[in-house]
């Protein structure tokens, strides 16, 4: 029988020592902590302003709706009642859209924020990425202005070329679809520049990045602290960046709460929902399954539930299921998903602010690669075995 003990946490006890660290240290990197678990759906006390991270919460949708809702996007598939009840969390939180905070701004200024990324049309999470640092931008007086390379370095060059000569820009926000190491183009180093949702392997640039292995431990922990103590994990794809923290941050869990790591509930997906089903079929026909799944993914996650049902198991009830990105579809599961929150919004909020900080306040210091962490959504589909 497996030696069960309360779990270490990254906030415990001063003796760090004691225990492995949650991520690596390193020179130069510094940690955004976010909530580990976010039931409350209000913002905290003394946060500052609130975000549109704060109204979805709030409203109970996802970033990319909120967005949606208050830039007045037509042609939107979104309900009436969604609508209202975002406009009244907007209201009630004291939420107001950029656009009602500054005067028009005259072209002549040096008020330009470039954006470079390699692809926004495929996936929501660099829409809102984009939308946190538009915001943070527009806050401080200047406009964000996307280019998409869909990594063509032709293009990027030529993109980087015209932004070099453009007197109005500050900076660039050079960012990723996926969280990778990049290789900066040389021209960028002349420019104040903030690399999001990627790093360069030396270092030398600011980078904003999602705290993955913080992430993947407070999920694993949640389903530890529900009396889990058999945890099958579908990951995506290894040789992602992604992947590699998520597995590190499980595994740490695992460690924290002295519970064995079994390779045999690893398995390796492809952060889509079919892969996802077969994987999850896998585990739970073994001669010894899991209580709970986390996926890496809440596609992936998706797809757990349909072979849960397959198998005539009931969520939560026999079998728990994490999810991980909170994407709209998870609230919209049977049961919805408990999931974590990839932090799009608030990263590019802190990279727009960085670059200011750079570009106009002139704050040099020594490059940092800053880690923001998202909050646990405690939705349905995990079951506290321990009450049983």
């Amino acid at each position: 029988m497996r030696k069960r003990a309360s779990f270490w946490t990254p906030e415990s006890s001063g003796d760090r020592g004691a225990r492995p660290e949650l991520e690596p240290a390193s020179v130069g990197e510094v940690k955004l902590a976010g909530a580990t678990l976010e039931k409350t759906a209000r913002p905290a006390a003394g946060r500052g302003k609130p975000t549109m991270t704060d109204v979805a919460r709030v409203a109970g949708v996802s970033q990319t709706s909120v967005s949606l809702i208050l830039n007045r996007m037509a042609g939107a598939r979104i309900s009436d009642a969604t609508r209202k009840r975002v406009v009244e969390a907007a209201r009630e939180i004291g939420y107001e859209p950029p656009g009602s905070r500054r005067p028009y701004l005259a072209a002549t200024e040096r008020n330009v924020i470039a954006y470079i990324v390699d692809e926004i049309s495929t996936s929501p999470h660099p829409v809102v990425s984009f939308d946190g640092a538009r915001d943070a931008g527009w806050e401080a007086g200047f406009i964000v202005a996307a280019h998409v390379t869909r990594s063509n370095p032709e293009l990027e060059a030529a993109t980087i070329e015209s932004i070099r000569r453009d007197p109005s820009v500050i900076g660039v926000i050079y960012s990723t679809i996926f969280t990778r190491k990049v290789s900066p183009p040389a021209q960028l180093f002349e420019l104040p520049t903030v690399l999001l949702n990627c790093q360069s392997p030396d270092r030398r640039m600011n980078a904003i990045v999602p705290g993955e292995v913080t992430g993947a431990f407070n999920a694993t922990r949640y389903l530890i602290a529900k009396g889990h103590d058999r945890i099958g994990f579908i990951n995506g794809e290894p040789w992602m960046e992604a992947s590699a923290d998520r597995l590190k941050g499980y595994r740490q869990a695992l460690a924290g709460a002295d519970i064995a790591y079994e390779s045999c509930l690893l398995r390796s997906g492809d952060w889509l929902p079919l892969q996802g089903y077969r994987l999850s079929l896998e585990l739970l026909r073994s001669p010894h399954p899991p209580t709970a799944l986390f996926c890496a993914n809440d596609l992936m996650a998706m797809g757990a539930l349909n072979a849960a049902a397959e198998l005539g198991l009931r969520v939560p009830e026999d079998l728990s299921i994490m999810g991980y990105d909170d994407q709209e579809l998870a609230r919209y599961t049977h049961p919805p998903l408990s999931t974590l929150v990839l932090p799009n919004y608030e990263m590019g909020r802190k990279a727009a602010e960085l670059l200011i900080d750079l570009a106009v306040h002139r704050k040099n210091s020594r490059p940092t690669t800053l880690k923001v962490d998202g909050p646990l959504v405690e939705r349905e589909s995990v079951a506290d075995r321990a009450r049983r």
